[in-house]
């Protein structure tokens, strides 16, 4: 068995899909024998897991799995080694790194330290 990453992609509709589009890519680590095999068991995961609720204003919310448009072989695990890279390119950059700042002093605690003050 080899440990492959791939992206599974859901569509987040919310009440009749009036608002901007919005995408989950979700990447997940998959034992199989080969690629095809992990396309597979990826697509099975983005099935099985799409799934629906209400909302506080009782809309509904959905996640629509949408496809697997990657699968890449990890020819060895190991500390720090890279999973996932994408470019963001936002209309304003000190409100992305704000936006930043604030999940990973969620994640680090109040001994976060800004190191772009």
């Amino acid at each position: 068995m080899q440990w492959f990453v791939a992206k599974i992609v859901y569509q987040i509709i919310t009440g009749k899909g009036e608002h901007n589009p919005q995408f989950d890519e979700q990447l997940r680590l998959i034992s199989a024998n080969n690629r095809d095999e992990a396309w597979k068991r990826a697509s099975e995961i983005g099935i099985q897991e799409q799934y629906a609720f209400k909302n506080q204003r009782q809309e509904l919310v959905e996640w629509r799995f949408i496809n697997v448009p990657e699968v890449n072989l990890l020819s060895s695990l190991g500390d720090g080694m890279e999973l996932y890279s994408r470019i963001e390119e936002p209309g304003d950059a000190k409100a992305y790194i704000s936006w930043l700042q604030v999940k990973a002093a969620h994640l680090k605690g109040p001994q976060l330290l800004d190191v772009h003050a």
